[in-house]
């Protein structure tokens, strides 16, 4: 499965207003990029998650967003955790939320 036209429309909307945005689709999902740095996963079901760097990690903990792990064969079978989490609730509608949301992960990359 790969995310829809909808989908990337939805992220792009939400990140409008960081500018300088440009993406690329990868595994059936798209990676989110700012000024070429990335900052934010849409996963091929839809779900959108921000890089999580430093102190950055503690607080997406703290507003209870989930953490991406993933089954790695190669990994005998351990679940693989990766520097993304699910966006808070409250952004995932909200612009100016969403924004605000990848400024703070912005900073600690």
């Amino acid at each position: 499965m790969s995310v829809s036209d909808e989908e990337i429309a939805h992220a792009l909307e939400l990140f409008d207003g960081l500018g300088g945005l440009t993406t690329r689709k990868m595994m059936g999902g798209l990676c989110i990029y700012h000024d070429g740095t990335i900052f934010a996963l849409l996963m091929s079901d839809g779900q959108l998650f921000l890089k999580g760097m430093g102190d950055f990690r503690d607080v997406l903990d703290a507003e209870g967003c989930t953490r991406w792990t993933y089954e790695n064969p190669n990994a005998k079978r351990k679940p693989t955790a990766m520097p993304y989490w699910t966006m808070p609730e409250a952004a995932l509608d909200d612009p100016e939320e969403a924004v605000a949301w990848a400024r703070r992960a912005l900073e600690h990359l």
